[in-house]
């Protein structure tokens, strides 16, 4: 299966500057291997069936009527491939010579599109001997431009022209979509980047999901991370992938060197590069995902907008010609995806992002909860405590509020309620916390309060089923709830993004809070949070205390997780493992993150885990657990649509105020039927 992927590339092979039959050996030569590698598209720099760099001898009519000779010889090339080539070619239209690519499948031209903007500064003189693509340009506008597939009446000057070139019938024009297979690509020629309003930004409002940019883009002092931010923020604003070309050795060094830089950008990440300066030709591949991009247009309501009357440069909202250009490679993703696949995408690898990333969704935490309690006039709050990771993290973040505002940390009101399954590691972490925060500690047993509540409904205590658990969340929460009543404070929630997704918390227990802080927090990255307060705002707090603040935290990070509502063994070790009964939380945040980020289709993020996991799970636990994310993420709905309040930190929330709209009684048929069977 394809799962929603293409393959694409780009090229840079060596030139020689006015040689077009080397420089089209060497393409032919590149693209045999692309073939081999089941790239769909693959792209060259510009001008590079003749050099970039030729000058005055575009003036020269042999060189001219020898590149059209060499775009034949590449129709001839690629009969019974599956690979889209794009080229950059002169091409010369009533009269006028044009910068242009042409696009070649299967042994046919299916268009040429002509540059636009054509730089005359500094070393650049490319008007000197091109005209510019808006020639081509109709004056027919509306707001989003119309499509017309394989269009061929186009001999109006307004309107784009229709020429034999290459021995075939084909279209000039800049607004030409190209369909391979599912993906859409349309062509922007180097110095069309660089301007205010790029055409990419119009072709991917016409439908484009990938755009390829023929380059001669030459090297000066940090020109490159320059080019670099314009190729991935043009990626990140039309949520595109991004293949660029630029022409490399063997280009004339007379006046400027090129470096041969090519880049790959799928929605602003970078997905390959090369390696500049090489005196060899070479090729990046890349492996883009379709159906993710779709999506995340399709999320995005302001993607499609666009001004009513069509104002702007002239390219607003032009007609487009959709030509179909094959089906692509029958590229096997299942044995060659060229895709890292994080298995954690919610904690960055590279430790200097993860602790940039741990300090702004602290901050993000620490201010929504200082905002909510100083505009509700309350400087109480009351948390309960237990040892684990989602209350500490609730607690450090509590501190910083009431630190930022400028409140004594004593009005923050810490509570411990061991109950029927709390181990002395977690009591005795969850006491020493508080005190060594300097907060209100109280501890209220909720034994004899469980034990009466049982016998008031009949409940046999030696049965440990879900109402033998949840009557301990709710006693807990009640105790919270009053408390906070009586010291008129509000409760701070401590439930995290990975239980709600999966339903992990009692309803009208654990589940509700006044302002859920942790609430969009998944749990792969609680653990990383609680470790990065540890050693930055903790790191030298040791006082005259038995143990640190510090060291408190590391040993909370090391305990289990477990909700502790069944009794420990016969050495005081917890029993009930969180992990042993719905799944490992490093599977299910996986499972959460393409889901309802970027909407994928369950088979596949089935996918997608065995590619990340390999070596870690197996195929059945994979699908075990996926299956078990499925299910009760349908039948827990419910305890999501009547959430607290809480901050939004990332892309991922289920928030029923914010990102996440579904109906309780949703079916979860189509969803699990998509998987294949355990």
């Amino acid at each position: 299966m394809e799962f929603g992927f293409i393959r694409v590339a780009a090229a840079t092979p060596r030139v020689k500057v006015a040689d077009v039959d080397a420089n089209v050996e060497e393409i032919c030569r590149m693209a045999e291997i692309a073939e081999n590698e089941q790239v769909s598209i693959l792209a060259f720099p510009e001008l590079s069936v003749t050099g970039y760099s030729c000058g005055d001898l575009f003036a020269q009519e042999l060189l001219v009527s020898r590149a059209e000779e060499g775009v034949k010889r590449l129709k001839t090339f690629s009969r019974g491939k599956s690979l889209t080539l794009v080229v950059g070619v002169p091409v010369r239209v009533r009269g006028s010579l044009y910068n242009c690519a042409a696009v070649i499948q299967n042994g046919s031209l299916k268009g040429i599109v002509p540059k636009i903007y054509l730089p005359t500064y500094n070393e650049f003189y490319e008007s000197r001997w091109f005209s510019s693509g808006c020639d081509f340009l109709s004056d027919t506008l509306n707001a989003y431009g119309r499509i017309e597939d394989n269009a061929k009446d186009c001999s109006s000057p307004a309107a784009g022209a229709e020429i034999s070139y290459a021995g075939h019938k084909v279209n000039v024009y800049p607004n030409m979509l190209f369909n391979v297979g599912r993906a859409t690509f349309a062509i922007e020629i180097c110095e069309d980047l660089w301007t205010p309003i790029p055409p990419s930004s119009h072709h991917t409002l016409a439908g484009a999901q990938i755009i390829v940019n023929l380059s001669a883009s030459n090297e000066v002092l940090m020109k490159h991370q320059y080019r670099k931010q314009l190729v991935s923020q043009q990626s990140a604003r039309t949520i595109s992938a991004y293949v660029y070309s630029s022409c490399g050795y063997g280009e004339s060094t007379q006046d400027v060197v090129y470096a041969g830089s090519s880049l790959i950008y799928e929605n602003g990440s970078l997905m390959a590069e090369n390696k500049r300066f090489s005196l060899e030709s070479g090729m990046i591949c890349a492996d883009i995902d379709i159906d993710k991009l779709s999506v995340l247009r399709q999320k995005e309501s302001t993607f499609h907008s666009v001004a009513p009357d069509g104002t702007g440069d002239g390219l607003d909202a032009q007609r487009y010609f959709a030509v179909a250009s094959g089906d692509g490679a029958a590229t096997d993703f299942e044995k060659c995806l060229k895709r890292h696949i994080d298995p954690h995408p919610f904690v960055p690898g590279n430790a200097a992002e993860r602790d940039e990333r741990c300090r702004e969704i602290t901050d993000i935490q620490v201010i929504g909860l200082a905002t909510r309690l100083a505009h509700i006039h309350s400087q109480t709050a009351v948390i309960g405590i237990s040892g684990g990771l989602d209350s500490t993290l609730a607690l450090i973040v509590t501190v910083l509020a009431f630190d930022k505002l400028g409140w004594d940390r004593k009005r923050i009101i810490g509570i411990t309620m061991p109950g029927l399954g709390t181990t002395t590691r977690t009591h005795s972490n969850a006491s020493d916390l508080m005190a060594a925060l300097g907060v209100t500690s109280l501890e209220i047993p909720i034994g004899k309060a469980v034990a009466q509540h049982f016998f008031d409904i009949g409940q046999n205590p030696e049965v440990q089923d879900v109402t033998y658990e949840n009557s301990q969340a709710r006693e807990r929460t009640q105790i919270l709830m009053d408390v906070a009543n009586k010291e008129n404070g509000i409760v701070v929630g401590t439930g995290d993004l990975s239980e709600l997704a999966l339903g992990w918390a009692t309803y009208n227990g654990d589940h509700m809070s006044m302002y859920a802080v942790n609430a969009s927090i998944p749990k792969t990255l609680v653990r990383y949070l609680v470790g990065w307060a540890a050693e930055n705002h903790f790191e030298s707090d040791v006082a005259d205390r038995k143990r640190s603040v510090r060291e408190i935290l590391m040993d909370i990070i090391d305990t289990p997780v477990s909700p502790e509502l069944k009794p420990a063994d016969s050495e005081g070790n917890i029993t009930q493992k969180t992990e042993d009964l719905v799944g490992p939380y490093e599977l299910h945040d996986f499972f959460l993150y393409y889901i309802f980020r970027f909407g994928a289709r369950p088979s596949k993020v089935y996918f997608l885990a065995r590619k990340a996991f390999e070596g870690v799970y197996d195929d059945a636990t994979i699908l075990k657990w996926l299956n078990t994310f499925i299910r009760r993420f349908f039948a827990q709905q419910f305890k999501r649509s009547c959430l607290p309040d809480c901050p939004k930190v990332g892309s991922v929330s289920l928030s029923p105020r914010g990102d996440w709209r579904m109906p309780s009684d949703a079916w979860r048929t189509i969803f699990l039927n998509d998987l294949p069977e355990r």
